[in-house]
């Protein structure tokens, strides 16, 4: 681990600075229910569901009109009811309760000067000008911020059409999972269109290839990636409207809509330009142990990818992963930390028991990442809509939790643009293998017949091994937790 930090740290450099505008670098942040895949009901979950539903009654009278009896009746009981609740809520009380549940959320960046690793790029945070003038000070933490906030989020929507035969027009409560898978695979094609160094647009009219992307994402049948799609081409794996799922599921799904699509389609119009390979352990992980990127099984899906035509094409990577129990073995964090620096990388689809988030960069043992968990009206942008209003798909306040406190079950992506790019991936995670003293993320190998040169050990006495992942499997709402009508929820 001691070579890979001291390889990648050679790489890191401020970066000069892009936006010069001020940005908040803290707000209130609540970490809303949702799922991680593999976490079971819990405590803090129903309480989240029950503060929800309980809110979306304040929200459904505030904006249903009262009739002509009903003004004269109770007009002044029902404001004053109303009224109340609004200074509880603009007050904060509710949201301390709803912390007091969750656990306290945590915003903006820690007070340090240790430097922040996001997919890939690495910059500097000083605090002290005493080293250098202030503007350049400055420069890592602005460009970090820039950087952070070009990142496409996917949240929660409310008001789209009917999720197949279901009556779910909005994915509140259940859909977090879903979301950041989005948001992952969306970020491996601002990638692969318009490269590492491309930052959210400040003036209009916006970059074609942003807002096709977009579209591609949107909340309907017509976009290829909505979650519509990915219900349906996940059935296989258990994918439903209302269900929870898990991260490995969630990886299999992108594989499956991916292949479809490319049926549907011919080579030149993708609408995922790139083969899909979800990395799995021994007997395709039914038998546990660190999943093994195969160097012929990635060659193999870039041949499938081209039709034939090409031995390599652009790739990307999907690792499924259980690290733990309960919670993450802490002998993993170095290892998860350290992809987070890979030039590939393309973040982790993870985030607390019961709350699905999208990882993109870590400070220290702290994780940033962007939130899906906040409900908005639905956007569907086209594929023309060069002028179209995009802030609803970017976030500037950053939010960071402990590694060791996320959900063990997860999955990380990489992309890598050409077989160069992926020779540089496989030396980085060979090296991080054997960096790993024994508990290694994933290994790398030529072909299946080679034995893994190491393996996960056994460690179970601390009560976070590893476990293999039962994250096939959804669990369905029940009545009592599904909400009364989707459409009325809304995020505290």
């Amino acid at each position: 681990m001691k070579g890979l930090r001291e390889r990648v740290a050679s790489k890191c450099s401020s970066k000069s600075a892009i936006d010069t505008q001020n940005k908040s670098l803290t707000s209130d942040c609540l970490d809303q229910p949702g799922s991680s895949g593999d976490s079971k009901f819990s405590k803090g979950f129903l309480w989240s569901s029950f503060f929800t539903a309980a809110f979306s009654v304040f929200e459904t009278y505030r904006e249903s009109p009262p009739t002509t009896s009903e003004k004269k009746g109770s007009h002044t009981r029902n404001n004053g009811w109303t009224s109340a609740v609004k200074k509880i809520v603009a007050g904060g009380s509710m949201r301390r309760i709803h912390e007091r549940v969750l656990g306290p959320s945590r915003t903006g960046i820690s007070n340090t000067t240790s430097e922040i690793w996001l997919l890939g790029v690495c910059y500097k945070i000083s605090q002290d000008g005493s080293n250098a003038d202030a503007a350049t000070s400055n420069n890592g933490l602005a460009d970090f911020t820039h950087d952070f906030s070009s990142r496409i989020l996917m949240t929660y929507r409310k008001g789209f059409d009917a999720i197949g035969d279901s009556k779910f027009t909005s994915d509140v409560g259940w859909g977090c999972m879903l979301r950041s898978s989005q948001m992952l695979v969306a970020q491996a094609l601002l990638f692969h269109q318009l490269g590492r160094s491309w930052r959210k647009p400040i003036q209009k009219p916006l970059d074609q290839k942003y807002v096709e992307i977009l579209h591609l994402f949107g909340d309907s049948e017509a976009s290829p990636f909505s979650i519509h799609n990915l219900i349906h081409a996940g059935k296989a794996y258990g994918l439903a409207a209302g269900s929870w799922v898990g991260p490995y599921a969630m990886c299999r799904s992108w594989e499956l809509l991916a292949r479809c699509k490319r049926e549907e389609n011919n080579l030149e119009h993708e609408a995922l330009p790139m083969a899909v390979y979800v990395v799995s352990g021994d007997e395709d992980g039914e038998r546990g142990g660190a999943p093994v990127v195969c160097i012929e099984d990635a060659s193999r899906h870039c041949l499938d990818f081209s039709r034939g035509q090409a031995n390599w094409t652009p790739i990307l990577l999907l690792v499924p992963l259980v690290l733990g129990l309960e919670k993450v073995n802490l002998r993993y964090i170095p290892s998860l930390q350290a992809t987070l620096t890979f030039p590939q990388s393309l973040g982790i689809m993870g985030g607390k028991p019961g709350a699905s988030t999208y990882i993109v960069g870590v400070q220290d043992d702290n994780a940033f990442y962007l939130d899906p968990h906040g409900v908005q009206p639905v956007v569907n942008i086209s594929r023309d809509g060069i002028g179209a209003d995009t802030s609803s798909y970017h976030s500037d306040f950053i939010r960071h939790i402990p590694l060791e406190s996320i959900d063990p079950s997860l999955a990380i992506g990489f992309y890598c643009r050409d077989k160069d790019d992926f020779d540089e991936f496989c030396f980085l995670a060979s090296k991080l293998a054997d960096d790993s003293h024994g508990a290694p993320l994933f290994t790398v190998a030529h072909s299946h017949k080679l034995p893994k040169s190491v393996g996960r050990t056994d460690t179970s006495n601390d009560n976070s091994g590893v476990q293999e992942d039962d994250s096939l499997g959804v669990m369905p709402m029940n009545d009592a937790e599904a909400p009364v009508n989707e459409d009325d929820w809304q995020l505290l």
